[in-house]
């Protein structure tokens, strides 16, 4: 399965702001519970896609330096 890269996108201002932003929440996630893998819905996902699916749903807000 693959996140919506696209809708991601559109809630920052560039992949480079996608790219740490999806690190610092696969980090959260990791420190929630063990394993690179969660459960959602009955479906297994990497951390890393769910983080991206999380910042393409608006569930992260991604905040800038000094706003």
């Amino acid at each position: 399965m693959r996140p919506n890269v696209e809708e991601a996108l559109k809630r920052v201002r560039s992949r480079y702001e996608l790219v740490h932003a999806a690190v610092k929440r696969t980090l959260q996630l990791l420190e929630s519970e063990e394993g690179i893998l969660t459960r959602e819905g009955g479906e297994l996902k990497k951390k890393t896609v769910k983080a991206i699916e999380d910042i393409a749903k608006g569930i992260v807000e991604v905040k800038r330096e000094g706003e």
